[in-house]
């Protein structure tokens, strides 16, 4: 069972009660992207129990006809066991969704083997796929020229991930100032399919006014438990907002790595904990 503080960052162990958190959200004008917890496995039956658990949740989002799609971390299915065992994975996962699917962005080793996944399937299913880049990581402004013309969707972040200084931007500083260099890119060069995936209110301002200036369509993606409500009063305003929302029985150690992460993250557990 989920302790309370861990609940804010978690939905739940299993995927009815993801899905009853999504259809909470949905009264209130914000979708959800489901993720089942869970990654760097080294054993193939690891990876396929979790490509199975994925194409069931697929059935059971179209059963309940919520606003839902999905996102899976390529080293869930398979990519830390060959770059073959992801791949088929991957395919199993998209030919029987008929919901979105978003591949989340790992460490950089895995990078190309990424895109070159994303790019595969954006083409076969129409862009029915999506895929995260990150701010922080020197390559990314020409992988988003390699990825402005493909169908599909793009989801920019900073990027969480501790990089080698030769490929990474390593102050924060740098990482914003990338991170709003390639966002201004993205709206000026894709027709559709951009995802801001910040808490900054600062970044989501700047994605408000160039939407204004060239009218590319976007969305807004942040985390369960962090400024929730941010996300329902830009639902309220009118954008399209989708939460991020882990669930499943490996929850301890992605909620440690959100107290972690922030110390905003921090304080709220703390002050779950004391009761204030």
């Amino acid at each position: 069972m989920i302790p309370p503080i861990a609940s804010n960052f978690v939905a739940g162990e299993t995927a009815g009660e993801a899905m009853d958190h999504v259809e909470e959200l949905n009264d209130r004008g914000v979708g959800g992207i489901l993720n089942l917890l869970g990654e760097h496995y080294e054993q193939r039956e690891n990876a396929d129990a979790d490509a199975d658990a994925y194409i069931e949740l697929a059935n059971d989002i179209a059963d309940r006809d919520i606003d839902a799609c999905f996102s899976v971390k390529p080293s869930q299915i398979g990519l830390g066991i060959s770059d073959a065992v992801f791949e088929e994975n991957l395919a199993r996962i998209v030919d029987a969704a008929d919901c979105f699917v978003w591949i989340d962005m790992e460490d950089h080793p895995t990078t190309d083997v990424t895109l070159d996944a994303y790019e595969r399937h954006a083409v076969e299913t129409d862009g029915n796929v999506g895929v995260c880049v990150q701010a922080n990581l020197k390559r990314t402004g020409d992988d988003l020229e390699r990825l402005a013309d493909l169908p599909g969707k793009v989801r920019l972040v900073k990027g969480a991930y501790d990089e080698p200084k030769k490929i990474a931007y390593k102050k924060k500083a740098k990482v914003d100032e990338s991170y709003r260099e390639y966002l201004t890119y993205m709206f000026e060069a894709f027709d559709d399919g951009i995802a801001v995936g910040s808490h900054d209110p600062e970044l989501i301002d700047l994605a408000k006014e160039l939407h204004a200036e060239h009218g590319t369509p976007f969305e807004i993606q942040m985390l369960t438990g962090v400024r929730e409500s941010a996300q329902f009063e830009l639902a309220a305003e009118g954008y399209t907002v989708y939460q991020y929302i882990p669930y499943g029985t490996k929850w301890f150690s992605y909620f440690y790595r959100r107290v972690r992460e922030r110390k905003e993250n921090a304080l709220f557990a703390l002050r779950a904990v004391i009761g204030r």
